[in-house]
């Protein structure tokens, strides 16, 4: 944005006793408890949930334009972590739900604290079983107002909306595991009224207009965490192509922008040209197609989603994204969604390196060096608020701030003087590819660096990620 489990030993069984194995009434076993409501995040404790991992989204959704809501099924397929007695979603807002199924069978539900949603199978669910939700619900989803973090969530527009989720907006739109620790494969099938567009992550695989309607259905299937999710829906202007090195871009621009034709094919090829320049430094691009959204939605912001990322410009009419903007939310398909962190606290990894793509781009292609990026921002003075926060712990209403992003991209700086360039570069490749999509921390960042250039690195991520204020040089 720019902003161990114990193994199960098994015994071979008849097909009558495997499925006694598999599926028991709830209350009749002790051994069954709830999973957590919440995933132990310490920046949002309330966040995702325990017990399972989601394996797949399947959401499908009809927005009218009449009543500005939407109604919708969210097919979800997971498995036990533990012996699930009940487990929960996060399920923001005041959306209605009409119905609850586990496996085909109807489970009860209730709607406890500010957003979870407590769902109680007829039976117990073991260990390593793999099952299915299916929730059906409707109404006006609400977007999330927060006063340090902004607007997230369901953003309606004048002719549609915006769903931009970070950090926990998602919730607001279907049930979800809202945690990035349980990334999972999507798909999303967006009905509305023919007149309008629907845009979603991955590649669009189907496009159908029946009795005045049309839907199209987008598949992302590498890992995304729940906050990387998007949909736009809307009169957009669409552009679709390859970039130079072959993969499939689909950018799209809302009309009510004023975007002209010469620039939206400008942007279009920007944002291909970032991408495929990123790729020599950061290996093979993550995902299927790739792309760009510009929207006039009012929450002020541009957002790395997976695959497609959103720019909000609707504070100046006609504009596209400037090319500083786009190599920031295209770096952050290696850097934040194919590898993601493991606590809210590690978003410097995100845009720490973001914004060491913005200095290295204009770089590149802007005669401006690296180093003097670096040292405008080290003129900042001592005692500013940029210096106070820890980089690696700026807390919870910090996670947005320019510590997280300008002494982020410093300390991603002084790693390659402490390493060299050869050693810098290397990492930047071989990071991506090793925990492509998957979690990972501060502390494997900085092991990982160290495995790579054989150097110690104690002294460089003391001062420039563990500490605060304004490091000597």
């Amino acid at each position: 944005m720019n902003r161990a489990r114990r193994a199960v030993t098994a015994v071979t069984l008849g097909a009558a006793a495997a499925v006694l194995m598999t599926a028991v009434p709830a209350g009749a076993d002790a051994r069954f408890a709830p999973g957590a409501p919440g995933a132990g995040d310490p920046y949002f404790p309330d966040m995702g949930n325990g017990g399972y991992d989601v394996r797949h989204y399947d959401v499908r959704l009809e927005y009218d334009p009449k009543t500005k809501g939407i109604e919708a099924v969210t097919r979800i397929r997971a498995k036990a972590a533990q012996n699930l007695s009940r487990f929960n979603l996060d399920f923001l807002g005041p959306l209605k739900i009409s119905s609850v199924k586990v496996d085909g069978r109807d489970a009860s539900f209730d709607r406890t604290g500010a957003q979870e949603l407590e769902i109680t199978p007829d039976r117990g669910l073991r260990r390593n079983r793999s099952f299915t939700v299916t929730i059906a619900y409707a109404g006006v989803p609400q977007p999330i107002d927060d006063p340090a973090l902004g607007t997230s969530g369901w953003i309606p527009t004048a002719d549609g909306a915006v769903m931009v989720n970070q950090p926990f907006g998602a919730a607001t739109v279907y049930p979800v595991n809202d945690h990035p620790t349980d990334k999972a494969s999507y798909t999303f099938t967006l009905t509305a009224p023919k007149d309008l567009t629907t845009l979603s992550n991955g590649d669009l695989r189907g496009t159908w207009t029946r009795h005045g309607k049309t839907t199209t259905r987008w598949d992302m299937r590498s890992p995304m965490a729940s906050e990387l999710t998007m949909i736009a829906i809307g009169k957009y202007d669409v552009l679709k192509g390859r970039t130079d090195a072959g993969v499939p871009n689909l950018t799209a621009t809302d009309r009510r922008q004023g975007v002209s034709p010469e620039n939206a094919k400008k942007f279009h090829e920007l944002t291909g040209d970032v991408l495929d320049f990123q790729s020599t430094m950061y290996g093979r691009y993550p995902f299927g197609s790739t792309g760009g959204i510009v929207v006039k939605g009012g929450f002020g912001y541009a957002l790395e989603t997976q695959g497609r990322p959103v720019y909000d410009l609707g504070h100046r009419p006609g504009a596209i994204p400037s090319a500083g903007l786009v190599a920031h939310e295209q770096a952050h398909q290696w850097f934040g969604d194919s590898v993601t962190p493991e606590r809210w606290a590690d978003i410097w990894m995100n845009e720490g390196l973001a914004t060491y793509s913005e200095w290295l781009y204009a770089e590149e292609f802007g005669n401006t060096p690296v180093q003097k990026s670096f040292d405008e921002v080290y003129a900042t003075p001592a005692d500013d608020d940029l210096w106070k926060p820890v980089v690696s712990d700026p807390g919870r209403d910090n996670i947005f701030h320019g510590a997280v992003y300008d002494r982020g991209a410093m300390a991603v700086h002084m790693l390659r003087e402490a390493i060299g360039d050869r050693d810098f570069f290397r990492f930047l490749k071989a990071w991506p590819s090793a925990y492509e999509g998957r979690n990972a921390s501060t502390e494997d960042f900085v092991r990982f660096a160290e495995r790579v250039s054989h150097e110690n690195l104690d002294a460089w991520a003391k001062t420039w990620l563990y500490s605060p204020g304004k490091p000597e040089l």
